[in-house]
């Protein structure tokens, strides 16, 4: 008997070639590679991490479904938008699967911002962070240097924007021009412009190697995700914390990153960042002419103004011959009337002596009439004297007489005693009264003293006498041959006089001698 089978499944399930999960693998692998060549995939890229072997991985989601991404490290160097989460984007690659786990993805090959106004919003995210931290603010901005020594220029060294520079500052003013070379897009481009920036700010002012006085951050002109490297963090926190003052020529005028934000100053061009850099020589020297002329037109016109106003008060001064010769006048007169002073006054004190000896008594004529009236005092104190003893002898008498009580002998020793207290009083006044006499006679003989011509020669002068000793007062009153005596202080010499008598020399007149008080001389 012949077995039939029970449905016509079991026989098409033998019909099936068998495969190993491997087999099946690389057959979906193929079949999607072969579909899906090269796809442009749209999507947020999420769970973004970097190997350290240089490889990116992230997934692609929307709102529906999530897709795994690879972009190899030989790539990851040259994508023009750095990876991020949250970032909107659209994918260049082709679809391939990862059989051990069993999980498609795409590999990236290119990566390109979802639209413009994404990537605007990326940037204004950016920008807002950045300036709530404050790098943007114009109070940190530092002025630029009028003529800097030495330019710092960071740029591509192959483009045409360092030629363009270095003709332009040729032309206005040449200068001394560091090119740092970095690549100006693509990956490590923000890296390499941030360390060019910091490296010109870690040279020594004094080094082999002189420090930038300005340095320019300088590109060409492109699309925004080519200058998305002047947009990256790094750059622009490197820009702002630069000590030295920076340029950002970045683009054409249109173009705007975020590292003219944070720059010192902002050229439109590569060009004018050099035109900004420094000066026109040509003008400067002009300006330098012109304010050269100015001065000089200004020193003379104040020249010619003071000129006329020392003019103007000379015409007000009398004229300086007569002012000299009126001085000349009065020095002469007063010369002479300083050398005639001392004689002058010599007689006019002489003169004061002389009239003051011949007021004063002569010493012997006032010790005479001293002793006169000595004399007449004793004879007026005797006469008293004995008045009063006349007196008291008569009161004796009378008391002797009219004595009606007491004892004989007592009032005889009372009027004992009385004539001995009279005779005592006497002799008292006689004595005080020569005392009196001799001080008198004692201070007139050292006012006469004083007065005397002898301390006038103890100051140093000489009293002259002629032969029949006169005073000669005057060199006029002496003639050649004429015997004279000179008495000194401490004695008398004879001369004779030799010739006429001449000018007196004269005297340096001190400059505080005065005109009308001569005495002061002295």
């Amino acid at each position: 008997m012949t077995e039939i089978p029970a449905t016509g499944a079991a026989t098409d399930a033998h019909n099936l070639p068998e495969l190993t999960v491997g087999e099946l693998a690389g057959a979906l692998k193929r079949t999607l590679e072969e579909r899906f060549g090269r796809v442009r995939v749209r999507g947020e890229i999420s769970g973004f991490t970097r190997a350290r072997s240089g490889h990116l991985y992230f997934s692609l989601k929307d709102e529906d479904a999530v897709l795994d991404a690879v972009c190899w490290k030989g790539v990851a160097g040259r994508l023009s938008v750095a990876p991020e989460d949250g970032l909107e984007v659209v994918c260049t690659g082709r679809i391939t699967a990862y059989a051990p786990r069993s999980r498609y993805q795409i590999v990236v090959e290119a990566i390109e911002v979802a639209g413009e106004g994404a990537l605007l919003k990326l940037l204004e995210d950016r920008r807002k962070k950045l300036a709530a931290e404050g790098l943007f603010d114009d109070a940190r901005k530092r002025p630029l240097p009028f003529l800097p020594r030495v330019i710092g220029v960071v740029t591509s060294p192959t483009g045409a924007v360092i030629r363009d520079i270095l003709h332009r500052l040729a032309d206005r003013f040449p200068r001394h021009v560091l090119l740092w070379p970095v690549s100006v897009q693509g990956q490590g481009a923000a890296a390499q412009i941030a360390a060019a920036i910091a490296g010109f700010n870690r040279l020594a002012p004094d080094g082999a190697v002189p420090r930038p006085d300005l340095v320019i951050v300088a590109r060409g002109g492109g699309s925004l995700e080519d200058l998305m490297a002047f947009n990256e963090e790094i750059v622009v926190r490197a820009a702002a914390a630069s000590e030295i003052p920076l340029i950002s020529a970045v683009g054409h005028e249109t173009d705007t990153t975020l590292i003219d934000f944070a720059a010192d100053r902002r050229a439109p061009t590569p060009t004018a960042a050099a035109e900004i850099a420094v000066p026109v020589r040509a003008e400067l020297r002009a300006a330098v002419l012109d304010a050269e002329s100015r001065l000089l037109r200004t020193m003379a016109r104040g020249l010619d103004e003071r000129r006329l106003h020392v003019a103007g008060l000379a015409r007000g001064l009398p004229d300086a011959a007569t002012l000299v010769e009126t001085a000349t006048q009065r020095l002469d007169d007063w010369t002479a009337r300083l050398h005639n002073a001392p004689g002058r006054l010599i007689d006019r004190q002489a003169g004061r002596a002389a009239e003051w000896g011949a007021r004063l008594p002569h010493p012997r004529e006032r010790l005479a009439d001293s002793g006169h009236r000595l004399a007449q005092l004793s004879q007026r104190l005797t006469a008293d004297a004995r008045h009063r003893l006349g007196e008291s002898a008569g009161a004796l008498k009378a008391t002797a007489s009219g004595l009606r009580a007491g004892p004989l002998r007592e009032r005889v020793r009372w009027g004992g005693e009385t004539a001995d207290a009279l005779g005592a009083r006497l002799a008292g006044a006689g004595r005080r009264a020569l005392a009196d006499g001799e001080r008198r006679l004692e201070t007139l003989s050292r006012l006469l003293e004083s007065a005397s011509y002898a301390r006038v020669l103890e100051r140093g002068f000489a009293l002259v006498r002629d032969a029949d000793g006169a005073a000669v007062t005057a060199a006029a009153a002496t003639r050649p041959g004429m015997g004279l005596s000179i008495q000194f202080r401490d004695g008398d010499i004879a001369a004779t006089v030799d010739g006429a008598p001449g000018p007196r020399p004269r005297r340096r007149r001190s400059a505080a001698a005065e005109d009308e008080d001569q005495g002061r001389l002295l």
